[in-house]
């Protein structure tokens, strides 16, 4: 059988949710015909359906290496990369492919960009993550410094004052405000860990193209809102039209959402973190 027929009959048992026998016939279309980057690209979507991320990424390099402008295989990468955490590689990808298909004036609606705002806050969260570990081993080793210092203090103490009628007073005094210093330092962290649970940038507060944060939001005559920046290279570089609607779209058409970047500059004020996000 031709690899084109191997490629047909991988699409229908695809159509049926048979991924694994998909996968088996855009394999023999690979042996015969290694070369054709959507043979690879289609395997990698069996792979991501199948939840073999490695594998998928695997195949999705080797369509990218074949076809530089191939939206799915650097689609499917992405998605593939976020999957096994690498989320500054899969945010590349994504970012070519919203590109590419600019480029192609092929509509892909928001999907490109909801899986892109999803590798974003998952990278986020890793960082979090990362940065709460890094957190509660500070506290500890605080902890542990004043414990350390607490204990030399009454070391001291029963020293020079071997003898003396009030020296469990004294003692006593020390294990206080050493309590009492734990006790903020406790409180001090504790704080930080209630402003680490509100960190979340809303998806509606993220441009359309480079899916970060807006900062100059306009509106187009559809609705949809982008940063400036964006927006206008989109329109000189790739062409009159928006980019989710296809509707005709010129300069002068854009709005300034006001509105949206009242929200935006509150949302900021009270969440400083924001601007990295």
């Amino acid at each position: 059988m031709a690899d084109v027929e191997w490629k047909k009959r991988g699409n229908r048992l695809f159509a049926q949710h048979k991924f694994r026998e998909a996968c088996e016939c855009y394999s023999r279309a690979i042996e015969q015909k290694a070369t054709t980057g959507c043979y690879w690209s289609n395997r990698a979507l069996c792979w991501l359906k199948l939840q073999q991320w490695a594998k998928a990424a695997e195949d999705c390099k080797k369509a990218v290496e074949i076809d530089k402008y191939t939206v799915k295989g650097h689609f499917y990468l992405g998605q593939a990369l976020t999957e096994l955490q690498q989320c500054d590689e899969a945010l590349v990808y994504f970012r070519r492919a919203q590109t590419l298909a600019q480029d192609q004036k092929l509509c892909c609606g928001d999907e490109i960009a909801s899986a892109a705002r999803s590798a974003r806050r998952r990278r986020w969260e890793n960082l979090e993550r990362q940065r709460l570990s890094e957190e509660v081993e500070l506290q500890s080793y605080l902890e542990k410094l004043m414990l350390e210092d607490r204990d030399r203090q009454k070391e001291i103490l029963e020293k020079e004052t071997k003898g003396s009628e009030d020296l469990d007073n004294k003692l006593s005094a020390v294990d206080a405000e050493y309590d009492l210093r734990g006790r903020e330092l406790r409180e001090v962290f504790a704080a930080g860990d209630a402003c680490r649970q509100k960190r979340e940038v809303p998806d509606y507060l993220c441009g359309r193209i480079s899916f970060e944060l807006l900062r100059d939001p306009v509106i187009t005559p559809s609705g949809v809102t982008y940063e400036r920046r964006d927006i206008e290279e989109h329109l000189v570089r790739v062409g009159h039209f928006d980019p989710v609607t296809r509707e005709e779209l010129t300069m002068d058409m854009l709005i300034p959402n006001l509105a949206l970047k009242e929200v935006i500059d509150a949302f900021v004020s009270e969440n400083e973190w924001a601007v990295d996000y």
